[in-house]
């Protein structure tokens, strides 16, 4: 078996297999290579530096002891594949479901997450979303610190699960996209600067040194990265990726690693013979990100947080922070017609003009959510939207966020208006870092005016507990009104042509504080205006769905507050207003 690894840094470089030391031969540009024959599926190896300690391999597929420990050997031939018929996923009409593998079920791991893979197809969503899953430091995270790129955490079941977890998701028509992190790696176990210049001081991000995109060495840090992803694709057979805070990447290169690693992923999408996509979260409302290639970085969808925050506040009344950019219902018609509020106007919590312009854009460029991982954890006490708003104003996100042409994506146990937080959880080994993550927390939220003792302790085991979901409450009041409400919505989406098409035609307005958002022949009411409101219709009307207070008779349409109705054939005239 060949053992290899690049690490232009030392001088000599010893292979540690199974409790011995083998010398390695230098090659071109920095490699070290070494043929063992004696060499299992369950040796343990790493990478000696100039004598120094056993490092784990920077391209190890299996880390059973975690970050700190040996790499282990692992073959992707050896498993079993059913998928074969399986052609990709394609984003138009889809809608995504987010989730973190260790608070989704019970058991916390990709093998116990696949027993509830059917409760996503009775949902009626499309694809999961997979938060990241690379090894990160200690046995749950968000996995946003991961330093192991290439290996699944093996708290969550190890590279074998995750297959295990893909395959079955296919044979339920499900398709899987997984989050990746390459903007920076966590802290503790990132030994990869002791190997080559993974990391410069040329650039800085919000973590310290930026990854070396750009600079002396930067060819192979750029191949390690485009490698990475193009491995998750066709070893593990993911449907796509979703590439975490882009606009925390520097690099000054052409093609830039975005560019590259896209124009890379077309073309193994052609060698597979199967749809791939490429999902990017930006915050620079950059419309470059979304355009083809070879003028944009060819992503096939950004994240919209506008979208988000113009409704949250009107629905929350929330104003701080980012937030107060946002809440008024003219800003959310503009999200509900084109993703971004900001597309070049100016923004008074960033006090400079943001943004640019999406029109002509196809409108399943763009993702959107009323709930996610960051929506929600970032939050001090992790408050989901049902925490925050009765759920008559779940009903009326939910109407909004279904009906888009853009592409929805839901966060696990939004349909049921979970109750469970999804609070901020680490489970750092390292005391200084986990002191630093708990002091941090507490500070960053004393600024908003909350006592360090009422912000929870990341590092508290029962912090992680209370975040996991509680399945039980599918069956109980209001929670089980609530999944037929989404199951509803998710029906008609996939039924009515006029609202899983992106490319049909878009209308929004707003008139007396009713939002109207007309798709094709198919028109959504959303009530927020405080009092109810009834409309005389013109001609004949079906009402599709609607929510409870509201009524659809032969002349009229009643809305309570917060209400919602969903109807085929557009309401034309206003006649009358009612106290509710």
């Amino acid at each position: 078996m060949r053992f290899e690894v690049w690490a232009p840094r030392p001088g000599r470089v010893d292979l540690h297999l199974d409790g011995r030391d083998r010398p390695m031969v230098a090659s071109d540009g920095g490699w070290w290579t070494v043929e063992v024959d004696e060499a299992t599926a369950a040796s343990r190896y790493g990478f000696r530096l100039d004598g120094g300690p056993a490092r784990p391999d920077p391209r190890s597929l299996v880390q059973p002891d975690g970050i700190e420990g040996l790499s282990c050997v692992y073959r992707h031939g050896r498993f079993a594949w059913t998928d074969s018929s399986w052609a990709g996923l394609s984003l138009a009409g889809s809608v995504l479901y987010e989730l973190h593998v260790g608070t989704f079920s019970e058991g916390g791991t990709l093998d116990s997450a696949i027993g509830h893979l059917g409760d996503l197809v009775d949902l009626g969503v499309d694809a999961v979303e997979l938060m990241p899953l690379a090894s990160a430091s200690g046995r749950w995270g968000w996995g946003y610190d991961g330093v192991n790129l290439y290996a699944v955490h093996a708290p969550y079941g190890g590279p074998d699960a995750l297959k295990r977890f893909v395959d079955a998701a296919h044979s339920h028509g499900l398709g899987v996209l997984l989050d990746v992190v390459y903007n920076h790696l966590g802290p503790v176990g990132n030994y990869l600067n002791e190997f080559g210049p993974y990391f410069t001081d040329r650039h800085h991000t919000p973590w310290g040194d930026a990854v070396n995109f750009d600079g002396e060495g930067c060819e192979e840090v750029r191949r390690f990265v485009i490698d990475n992803a193009c491995m998750w694709l066709r070893d593990f057979h993911l449907d796509g990726l979703r590439l975490d805070a882009v606009h925390a990447i520097v690099d000054d290169s052409s093609p830039d690693i975005l560019t590259a690693l896209r124009a890379e992923v077309a073309e193994l999408s052609v060698e597979l013979g199967r749809s791939l996509v490429v999902v990017a979260e930006s915050d620079e409302n950059d419309v470059r990100i979304v355009q083809p290639l070879p003028e944009g970085q060819g992503m096939d969808a950004v994240w919209s947080d506008d979208w988000h925050h113009a409704l949250h506040t009107l629905l929350t009344g929330e104003h701080d922070g980012y937030y107060e950019d946002y809440g008024s219902l003219e800003q959310l018609v503009k999200a509900l017609r084109q993703a971004w509020v900001f597309d070049g106007c100016w923004s008074a919590y960033r006090e400079r003009t943001h943004g640019s312009n999406p029109s002509g854009l196809p409108r399943d460029r763009f993702l959107v959510a009323t709930q996610n991982h960051d929506q929600i954890g970032n939050r001090a006490n992790g408050e989901r939207l049902s925490m925050l708003v009765g759920p008559a104003k779940l009903r009326a996100a939910a109407a909004l966020l279904l009906t888009t042409p853009f592409v929805p994506m839901l966060f696990q146990g939004e349909e049921w208006g979970a109750s469970t937080p999804f609070l901020y959880f680490t489970d750092h080994q390292d005391e200084a870092l986990a002191r630093a993550v708990r002091d941090g927390r507490r500070t960053e939220f004393a600024a908003f005016g909350w006592r360090p003792e009422d912000v929870p302790d990341p590092q508290d085991p029962t912090t992680f507990e209370r975040s996991r979901l509680d399945r039980s409450e599918r069956a109980r009041v209001p929670h089980e009104e609530m999944l037929r409400w989404y199951r509803d919505l998710l029906a008609l989406r996939r039924r009515e042509p006029d609202l899983h098409d992106p490319s049909v035609e878009l209308r929004a307005g707003v008139e007396a504080g009713v939002v109207t958002v007309n798709r094709g022949g198919i028109v959504v009411l959303v009530n927020f205006s405080g009092t109810a409101q009834v409309f005389d219709t013109e001609g004949d009307v079906e009402p599709l769905l609607l929510a409870p207070g509201c009524t659809c008779g032969d002349t009229a349409v009643s809305l309570g507050v917060d209400g919602v109705a969903v109807l085929r054939r557009e309401i034309t005239t206003r006649q009358g207003v009612t106290d509710g």
